[in-house]
């Protein structure tokens, strides 16, 4: 049994999954189009290269996953917030220019 681009889905899928789940609360106020955007592209991208060089294209999302994760926690860090939990959460809605209501 040969796998097609199935494998790509899957593995978009889990980590479209786990991720939104995971950073919902740093992306509360973001607007749902452009989380819709960012996450099309990203599986646009993909799928794109499966079909230009086959499961290699797997690489993309993932090695795009490891950047991401270290520019987060380093801005975290630098601005003092949990990057686990976006907190406090007032200063985190104040660095992303957000409004803060309470």
């Amino acid at each position: 049994m040969e796998i097609g681009i199935e494998l790509e889905l899957l593995v978009l899928l889990i980590i479209q999954t786990v991720f939104i789940s995971a950073f919902a609360k740093f992306e509360i106020e973001t607007p749902l189009l452009k989380k819709l955007v960012k996450w099309f592209i990203i599986d646009a991208v993909t799928i794109g290269l499966y079909y230009v060089i086959g499961h290699w294209a797997v690489i993309f999302p993932i090695a795009g996953l490891i950047p991401g994760i270290i520019v987060h926690f380093n801005w975290c860090k630098k601005n003092k917030i949990n990057p686990w939990k976006a907190t406090p959460r007032k200063r985190y809605y104040q660095l992303r220019g957000w409004k803060w209501e309470e």
